[in-house]
């Protein structure tokens, strides 16, 4: 019977120019390798794995810019322009979901049969890019709504393809803060691209013969297309896959930490065979039901995101003010959801935390629909902002619920991800078309009403 030193090729670890140590050399304890060494070696790896996947943020950042710009280009002039009326504006931001839920399971199921998710995320990031800028140059109605379709088909691959990623490199212990970390592109993006869309449809209006709700697009869309291309060379593949980027030492405890962590959760998920039959196995989860009713019912009562711009403006500022009004609540919102997420962690539990998410997203509601002074309006955005807390705490606990096969976790993020999305789907066109009426100060009520019963349940 072979021993483990003999079952394991020793690979030299440089440590320092003074100190060595050998991963995979038998040692007086049961453990092949001293803990000291185990843990200066997991600190490494943490450390320039922090750095790559740290990309997926500036990533995130974008796809958010480019979702909802439409929002900031209607204060000048983007539903006039291409001759919008009714609730066309609503369904036009509706059809990026629709495009949004037809591609997320089969991107993941992609994505987990491949060995180069950084080839394939950066690709279609590039490609939405390219979509977005088309929204530019669009001269009607029709051209706009199939680009934004089309972003939102290809926009489907890296949200639930990115969580997928992490949870491929992560412990579940891990995970929460990482998921936080992520996911505050949403706050940075809300906060930044306000900024942003302030500073061009302020400035450059005219400009070359464009109006300037067209150079938002080109803007957010060339800097997109740029960010996928370098995300070629910076995003990390799986673990079982070649990474230049890692020692031997580190690329070899990436794989083992993963599986040590699913043998301390193991489960029947472990006997997968993968593709459809782990599809089949979620739809009769109750588990997967559950949590992706309630991301849809989160994301649902998230609806305003798509339209704080707006609901900025009511308060009766100037499109440019209404704008860098925004900014301030989407910070305060990035701050609060790492600081919970890494709490959630620590103590290993996620319902309270998330009840607490819930809590401040119902108080900004509250407030927003019970009066219309200024000052209390404007307060309960940054209530309304915390809403992320939700969605990341959502987002781990679907990666520690469905730990795996690596197949179902996939095909479990997307599925009841797309389920959340049906929130987003139908919260503008029912919620904002035919519930509110922009500036009619009666219907807000209602609105929020519907939004508040959603977070409720």
């Amino acid at each position: 019977m072979s021993s483990v030193s003999e079952s394991r090729p020793l690979l030299p670890i440089e440590i320092s120019d003074s100190t060595q140590f050998t991963y995979g050399a038998s040692s007086s304890n049961d453990d092949p390798e001293s803990i000291s060494t185990r843990e200066v070696l997991e600190r490494s790896l943490l450390r320039k794995l922090d750095f790559r996947t740290a990309y997926l943020v500036l990533i995130y950042i974008l796809n958010q810019m480019d979702r909802n710009n439409a929002a900031a280009a209607r204060l000048r002039g983007f539903e006039e322009d291409l001759g919008m009326k009714g609730t066309q504006f609503n369904t036009l931001v509706s059809s990026l979901y629709i495009g949004y839920i037809l591609m997320q399971i089969p991107s993941n199921l992609i994505l987990s049969r491949i060995s180069k998710p950084s080839v394939y995320l950066s690709s279609c990031m590039s490609l939405w890019g390219v979509l977005t800028t088309l929204i530019g140059i669009s001269t009607n109605y029709s051209q706009a709504l199939y680009s934004r379709f089309l972003v939102g088909f290809l926009e489907a691959t890296f949200y639930p393809g990115a969580v997928y990623l992490i949870s491929r490199w992560y412990k579940r212990e891990e995970l929460g803060y990482r998921t936080a970390l992520f996911t505050a592109g949403i706050g940075v993006s809300n906060a930044f691209g306000s900024l942003l869309a302030s500073g061009i449809l302020g400035t450059m209006e005219g400009f070359l013969g464009y109006a300037a709700w067209r150079w938002l697009f080109f803007t957010e869309g060339f800097l997109t297309i740029f960010v996928g291309v370098c995300g070629i060379f910076i995003l990390p593949d799986f673990p079982s896959s070649p990474a230049r980027w890692l020692t031997p030492a580190e690329h070899s405890l990436a794989q083992r930490r993963m599986e040590e962590d699913s043998r301390s959760h193991e489960s029947a998920e472990l006997k997968s065979s993968g593709g459809f039959s782990d599809l089949l196995s979620l739809i009769t989860d109750w588990r997967a039901w559950l949590i992706g009713i309630a991301l849809g019912c989160c994301n649902a009562s998230l609806s305003f995101n798509m339209f704080f711009p707006t609901l900025a403006a009511t308060m009766g500022y100037s499109p440019t003010i209404s704008l860098l009004l925004c900014a301030p609540p989407w910070i305060l919102s990035t701050i609060t959801a790492v600081t919970v997420a890494r709490h959630s962690d620590a103590t290993r539990e996620r319902f309270w935390h998330l009840v607490f998410a819930s809590s401040m997203l119902i108080t900004g509601y509250v407030l927003a629909m019970s009066t219309m002074n200024i000052t209390v309006r404007y307060i309960s955005l940054f209530f309304m902002a915390q809403a992320q807390i939700a969605n990341v705490i959502l987002l781990t606990w679907i990666s520690n619920t469905f730990a795996r096969s690596s197949s179902k976790r996939a095909i479990a993020i997307g599925f009841m991800n797309t389920l959340g999305t049906s929130g987003n789907t139908l919260s503008p066109s029912v919620a904002f078309s035919y519930v509110l009426i922009v500036n009619d100060a009666n219907t807000t009520p209602d609105t929020y009403g519907y939004r508040n019963m959603a977070q409720h349940i």
